[in-house]
Parts: C-alpha cells; structure tokens; sequence
C-alpha cells in the first residue's frame, strides 16, 4: 500500500505558523535616512566645534584669559549669571577679542555661503567669488573709495562702494563665462584671471595716487586681515550679511531642480534667468560684505561647499545653510592661527586662507579633469 506524501492540514497549518512566528529580517535604512542621519551629524559637530574655537579664540592671544573666565564674563554681561573680570581682562575680552570673533563668523559665514550659491548658479565645483574675481572686483571698490578719500555716506561709503563693484563684477563675469546658454569651466576661470589682473591695476593706479596713510589701508584690503575689528564695523557690516544669510536657503529647492539642467528646471517651474540673477545678487551682497570689512579673503568659498557635497550630497537644503556653518568655521579657525602661529607678530588671514585654500584648488582642477577626459 502506497503512503501518500501530501502534508495534512494540521501539518501545514504547523508550518505556516512557524513561518508566521519567524524572526523578520531587520528593514535597511535607505538613501534618504542615511543622508538624514548624516546631516544631523554634521549640523551637530560643526556647531559644537564652531562654540570651542569661539572660546579659544576669545580666550588666546598675547593676553590669555581662561576659558572659565570668558564664560563666566559672557554669562555676566547676558544677565545668565556668571561674574564680571577684572577691569583689564574685562577690556581686552569685550573690546578686542569678542569683535574679532564676531567679525570671523559674519565673513566666514558670508563667503561660505556665497561659494555654495556660485557653484549652484554656475553649476560646478570650481565656481568661487574670489576665483572668478568678485572679491577682487569688491576691492577695487573699497580701495577706490580709501584713495579718493570719499566719505559722502560716512562708515557706510567704504561698504558701499565695494557692494557696487562686486555686483558690477559679478554680473561682467557672468556675462562673459556664458556661451550658447550655458557656462563653461575654463571660460569661467580664465574669465576670472583677467578680471583678478584688471582689478589688481586698478588697485595698482590707487596706490600710486595715494598718500601714505591711504597706502597702509589698501594694503591690509589686498592682504587680508581681521586686525582692525570693532564693534561699530561689525555693526556696520552686519544687516548686509544678515540679509543675504536670510535669503539664501529660500532658494535651496530650486537650486535643486537647476543641477538637473536648465530645460527640467523650465518644466518644473523654475524662472532660470531670474533665479541665476536674484542669486548673483544675493553673492554680491555677502562678498561686498565680507570684503568691506575684512579686505581680499579667498578659497573660503571654494573649500567648504565642496567638502560639504563630498561628506554629505549635492543636496542645497544642508549644503546653503551647512556652507555658512562651515565658513564660520573655517575662517574663526584661520584668524586663530593668522594671531597665534607667529605670536607676537600676526599673519595676513588672507595669505594664510590662500597659502592652505591653493593646493585644494588645484588638486580640484585636476579631479574634474580627470573626470571630464579634458578640459572642454
């Protein structure tokens, strides 16, 4: 008598219950929480190192004050407790250090940014305003207002003018670099070489006319320096900063849609020209606000963006904001350095951002070579 091999019911029902009753593979995080995950890691660690290089900003220098004493002041003097220093410590902090460190965030943040909006608009990596010749343009501006000897808007004239001439730079620049309605790598950077040698004889012509005094204050626009920081200067500069800072990641969706090209960006209901010009403006207002206060400052907003995308995506949401962050970062790192490296004597910011900020350049031209198979 043949046995049937067919499983009874109460047998299969078994099975399915042990099938039932087995473990689920745990569900994998995708792309998306990943980058989440990420991007809250970076938020984070940029932030917390951001507030300890504030306060060892604050608190080194040829007079060192404790960190405990720094927070105990800045506690004192926002009404969270803490107690007030002694009359010469309370001086050198409030009057010295803390307008420098202020001044680092606002130009770090400024720049930082408006690297990332320039290689947005442009839509490439190699896009900075001190590399395609806005900074320099904004120099000539400041520079032209110091050897005139102008003042027609008080503290404001010096501002002003470099926010004229970086805007007017920045709009040349991008007319020049485009062609057959889109922007070219090298017409982008040899655009910017000649417009860098242009606005270094204009700058040239204004120290020949100028008197000794003029001459010093032009030298520290072409070297770069945060020596002069005070707090009616950080005033001055601060609604220009706060403003562009303010507006920029209200583009960071449509900026998006524009790394997918112009005709999607159409389709999806981006105006391109007016988002390219608006944004133009929005970098001429950082640039010229960081240049008016801290002179020639470059490869800030060439590094941070693109370590950002490297570390986090090409998504503007975090990279606008993130670049901010990271050029606070950057540059209150850098006028650490410039102070204390050579103490007492102080390097130019400007010289050491260019001396670190080159070889990245470089090695970033040489990169999108090498993925291009060329140079067109």
């Amino acid at each position: 008598m043949t046995t049937s091999a067919t499983p009874s019911p109460g047998t299969a029902v078994a099975r399915s219950g042990d099938a039932e009753s087995a473990p689920s593979p745990a569900p994998q995080k995708g792309p998306g929480q990943r980058r989440t995950g990420t991007t809250a890691l970076l938020t984070l660690g940029l932030t917390g190192l951001l507030l300890a290089l504030c306060l060892l900003s604050a608190g080194l220098g040829a007079y060192d004050l404790p960190l405990g004493d720094v927070l105990a002041s800045v506690l004192h003097r926002t009404g969270l407790g803490g107690r007030e220093l002694e009359r010469a410590a309370e001086s050198v902090l409030w009057n010295i250090r803390l307008p420098r460190v202020v001044l680092a965030l606002i130009v770090g943040a400024s720049l930082g940014c408006a690297g990332a909006l320039m290689q947005g608009v442009f839509g490439n990596p190699l896009a900075e305003p001190g590399v395609i010749g806005i900074s320099s343009g904004a120099a000539v501006g400041a520079v032209g207002a110091i050897a005139l000897g102008m003042s027609f808007l008080g503290n404001w004239t010096v501002t002003v003018c470099a926010f004229v001439s970086g805007l007017a730079t920045v709009l040349l620049v991008y007319a020049l670099s485009r062609s057959g309605g889109r922007t070219e790598v090298v017409t982008l950077i040899l655009t910017g070489i000649a417009v860098n040698a242009f606005a270094g004889a204009l700058i040239g012509l204004f120290i020949f006319f100028a008197d000794n005094a003029q001459i010093t204050q032009i030298t520290f626009w072409q070297l770069g320096s945060l020596a002069q920081a005070t707090w009616p200067k950080v005033l001055a500069v601060l609604p220009f900063a706060v403003a562009g800072l303010a507006v920029a990641p209200l583009y960071a969706r449509r900026l998006d849609l524009l790394a997918l090209g112009e005709r999607p960006a159409r389709h999806l209901g981006v105006e391109v020209e007016r988002l390219r010009l608006v944004l133009i403006l929005v970098v001429a207002l950082l640039t010229a606000a960081a240049v008016a206060v801290a002179g020639v400052i470059t490869f800030v907003g060439l590094l941070v963006p693109h370590l950002l995308r490297m570390a986090n995506g090409p998504g503007h949401r975090f990279l606008v904001p993130g670049s901010a962050l990271g050029g606070a970062v950057v540059l209150v790192a850098g006028d650490l350095a410039a102070r204390t490296v050579a103490a007492p004597a102080e390097l130019p910011l400007g010289v050491l951002t260019a001396l670190f900020g080159s070889p990245f350049f470089f090695w970033l031209l040489r990169r999108t070579r090498r993925r291009q198979g060329g140079w067109a």
